[in-house]
């Protein structure tokens, strides 16, 4: 090709571009979360902040830390010294690292701060305006290397806001915020809609690679969420159309398909060699079609299959990017080829598709959405998804795009939950002996929360404290008091009671969690007064002893005559045996007397009975009265 005919392609190249920046640049909607500024209570308040389109934001999550503004290196264009690290240290809070915009990449910046500890990054705004999304730099580009490693999200915030910010941190003040990315993604009920705006194209560098690479790490979690009618998929490709002044020039018609109504960039950027646009284009409407035809037989998963298999099978750089190609793998996934082909239709008509007709739609925003104008850009519940595209950080966005409680099993898998509590506790409370830890760990980001164990409640903020209450607090750690054992003896300071305390035992003296020691009652004279007494300190307690044959008695701290003692137990002794022996014979005599006064009276009633009838014999009958006659 010649230096006209290449300036002539660069030309037409760039009003095709021009022309689909006038498509979709209607409305770009910049995606954003909620600042919320906590203390100090001079700038308390809530306020918007855009989210970076790089990085991982925590959807569905938040996260509290300490903003810092670097005295220098301000702009975060250079990487931080070493004296100037931003790793919170164990039990603060996460710092968010505050730079001003400028002079590089926002990327870059971003990149900078998390090799310094930063957990997040504020972007200062240099100029009054609203918010704007900030995006990666150009593919191909030096900064392509550490981009898909920035793993920390970001944010820009406007510039009064930023020097509020400033001015409190420059006045001894320390800036808590919390980001909160919960309402980023809405729920409205218990199904995830999602779209990938892709592309076939695989020689486009590091978009391209990145962008290929997700499709095909993410196909096994997004064909569960399917399969489980947990999520609603659908892809969708960005086309555009050619001037009507330039549809018969060579380089529309190598291009577009549909006499230029349909159109893509070269693979290559060069007309000369290679793939042309319009080979990107009918590759992009067969996986459409794709998609359409494994939908209507209710297996709208197969796409993900297609589009791997195909990437693996049908790549640029083996020259087999083709229809013949696509063909074979689309026989293997049993896919009907003539539904497909029907649904393509004729490139060649002068007339528009149905189906990329479509999609150049559907690039216009509708609702709470903006238009399309990022490749690739992934829409989650009508919300462009801002952040790297991986595939615990986009299951992430699409799991907080569920009511809580609702989430799907694989919401809950490793590849959502990356574990922040393994990194330094995640900034959290933890007593390690006891393997206690405040640090709680979601796909909606960790938090900083006291625990309960075996029943026993920790109450504290989290972050620097929990300490165990209420009853059985005593069996946790014992509570956190102090303990020891000595002598097959052990203390405890633990009070284990509602809302007990730490507090040295009987005996011992001290703050009760750290340290309790021994008192010594022998020298402080708390014990042993009396003259005969010895006194010898023991480990929490003491002895007393007494000279000579004296015993001691503690309860009155005093001596006594072991002999008075025993004198005393004699005679108590013999007193019990008189006085056993005295009712012995008390009661013998009255068992006499009553038997004696028994035989008596039988021997006289005898008698009695001879002369005279008693009331138990029967009288003698009269036969005459004459009172009676």
């Amino acid at each position: 090709m010649g230096r006209f005919q290449r300036q002539k392609a660069a030309i037409l190249i760039g009003i095709l571009v021009l022309d689909l920046t006038q498509l979709v640049m209607g409305r770009f909607v910049v995606e954003k979360n909620s600042l919320r500024v906590t203390s100090p209570e001079s700038i308390k308040g809530t306020h918007d902040s855009a989210i970076g389109n790089f990085g991982i934001p925590q959807y569905g999550g938040s996260m509290a830390g300490t903003v810092v503004y670097p005295k220098e290196n301000q702009k975060g264009c250079k990487s931080f010294s070493g004296t100037s690290s931003f790793k919170p240290k164990s039990g603060a809070m996460p710092n968010f690292l505050l730079v001003d915009r400028g002079d590089c990449f926002f990327a870059l910046k971003v990149w900078n701060a998390q090799n310094a500890g930063a957990s997040a990054v504020l972007v200062a705004d240099n100029i009054d305006e609203a918010l704007i999304t900030m995006d990666t730099p150009e593919a191909g580009s030096s900064s392509a290397e550490y981009i898909q490693n920035i793993t920390i999200p970001s944010a820009l915030i406007e510039k009064s806001f930023a020097e509020k910010l400033k001015k409190a941190i420059s006045g001894g003040e320390m800036v808590y915020v919390n980001l909160d990315w919960r309402e980023a993604v809405p729920h409205p009920d218990d199904r995830v809609e999602y779209e990938l705006w892709t592309n076939s194209n695989d020689e486009c560098g590091f978009k391209c690679d990145m962008l290929m690479n997700f499709v095909k790490d993410f196909k096994g979690a997004a064909q569960i969420l399917e399969k489980g009618s947990y999520t609603q998929f659908t892809p969708h490709y960005i086309t555009w159309y050619c001037p009507p002044a330039f549809t018969v020039s060579k380089q529309c018609k190598s291009q577009c398909i549909n006499h230029g109504r349909y159109c893509a960039p070269d693979p290559e950027q060069d007309f000369s060699k290679g793939y042309e646009g319009k080979d990107v284009v009918l590759e992009n409407l067969r996986q459409l079609c794709v998609f359409k035809v494994a939908n209507e037989t209710k297996k709208p998963w197969v796409w993900w299959d297609y589009v791997t298999d195909f990437r693996i099978r049908c790549p640029m750089k083996e020259k087999k990017y083709n229809k013949e190609c696509a063909d074979s793998v689309i026989k293997s996934l049993g896919l009907d080829l003539k539904k497909i082909e029907k649904c393509m239709g004729d490139p060649n008509a002068d007339s528009d598709n149905p189906v990329l007709k479509e999609e150049q739609d559907a690039q216009v925003g509708k609702g709470s959405r903006g238009d399309v104008t990022i490749l690739p850009t992934l829409v989650v519940n009508n919300r462009q998804y801002r952040g790297k595209l991986e595939k615990g950080a986009v299951l992430k966005a699409l799991c907080s795009g569920f009511e809580e409680t609702t989430e799907p099993a694989v919401c809950l898998s490793t590849d959502v939950e990356t574990n922040e509590c393994l990194d330094n506790n995640g900034g959290c409370w933890q007593d390690k002996a006891a393997n206690i830890t405040a640090c709680k760990d979601t796909f909606r980001g960790r938090v900083c929360e006291c625990p309960v164990i075996n029943g026993v409640r920790f109450t504290g903020d989290g972050y620097s404290s929990c300490v165990a209450s209420g009853p059985g607090r005593c069996k946790i750690n014992n509570g956190g008091c102090w303990q020891d054992a000595k002598d097959g003896q052990s203390f405890s300071a633990c009070l284990d009671q509602e809302g007990g305390k730490c507090e040295c035992p009987l005996g011992f003296k001290g703050d009760g969690v750290k340290s309790c020691e021994d008192i010594d009652e022998c020298k402080e004279k708390k014990a042993c007064h009396c003259a005969e007494c010895s006194c010898k300190n023991t480990w929490g307690s003491y002895d007393c002893s007494c000279s000579g044959d004296l015993l001691y008695i503690r309860d009155h701290d005093t001596c006594i005559s072991k002999r008075a003692t025993e004198v005393k137990s004699a005679w108590t002794a013999v007193w019990v045996i008189l006085m056993g022996l005295a009712m012995a014979a008390g009661g013998a005599y009255l068992i006499y007397k009553y038997r004696l006064r028994s035989y008596m009276d039988s021997e006289i009633r005898a008698i009695m009975s001879q002369y005279m009838p008693l009331d138990s014999q029967n009288e003698v009958p009269n036969h005459a009265s004459d009172e009676h006659a």
